[in-house]
């Protein structure tokens, strides 16, 4: 007769099983905030782009929605450069021009356009640690740049998703809560904030990967389109197949 090993104490267990669904958790969370972090790094380095060379060669801003069309001909599967988030980008660039994320010879800066206190105020960690959406809102809404600072440091102490961060901006916060932690970089936001998970949804990161938020989706999504367009060529004249994924602007959204 074989030994059969020890049966585990169920306390022991039920702490082992705990500790590696923290870790798998919080790898998560690190992981989709390292795709983030890439991703804004990527649209600052667009906006800086496009900066200099209206700077250099004098474009005016009708080389944006040349762009756009030009990007979604070259990179059908991004969805992320559409006209209005192409100027979102150059806006960030404008916004931030002192980050550090590339030489500073690259982003050509005149220290004399951009108030310093910037500098000071938003390193680099910090705000690559937000996710577009959110920064969207606070250059929209927050123009006072120490204000902007508070809400960053508060969206990552807290955990607020996009929602939440609006509505803390109409009530005015910051007036009422007084000064956001400033520990950003030697924490994670809890895995399942609103925040981290906003993030981990985002159609911009899953763009930026050329991913599919699951692929039974896409083969549902492949089977409909097929049926339809068969169904529109038996139809005839006076009916149109515009697009399998038709961009709309709504408002200040993206569909």
């Amino acid at each position: 007769m074989t030994d059969q090993p020890a049966p585990l104490v169920s306390a022991d267990y039920a702490s082992l099983l705990g500790d590696i669904k923290q870790r798998v958790r919080h790898g998560q969370t690190r992981a989709v905030l390292a795709v983030n972090a890439e991703l804004i790094r990527l649209y600052w380095d667009i906006g800086a782009l496009i900066h200099a060379r209206q700077q250099q060669e004098g474009w005016g801003a009708g080389v944006i929605p040349r762009l756009a069309r030009d990007l979604h001909n070259e990179l059908p599967e991004e969805k992320g450069f559409s006209e209005r988030n192409i100027k979102r980008m150059l806006a960030f660039y404008r916004e931030y021009p002192y980050l550090e994320f590339v030489p500073q010879a690259v982003a050509q800066i005149d220290p004399g356009e951009k108030v310093p206190q910037a500098a000071a105020l938003f390193p680099a960690d910090l705000v690559q640690s937000i996710p577009w959406g959110h920064h969207t809102e606070l250059m929209a809404k927050v123009k006072d740049l120490p204000t902007r600072h508070w809400y960053m440091q508060a969206c990552l102490a807290n955990g607020w998703g996009r929602n939440i961060l609006v509505m803390q901006i109409e009530v005015a916060a910051h007036q009422r809560q007084g000064r956001a932690t400033t520990n950003f970089d030697r924490r994670l936001p809890l895995p399942d904030s609103d925040l981290v998970q906003q993030t981990l949804k985002d159609p911009y990161l899953f763009d930026f990967l050329t991913l599919e938020s699951g692929f039974h989706e896409r083969e549902l999504e492949t089977g409909l389109i097929e049926h339809l367009e068969k169904f529109l060529l038996e139809l005839g004249q006076g009916f149109a197949f515009v697009g399998r994924q038709y961009h709309l602007d709504v408002g200040d959204q993206d569909f």
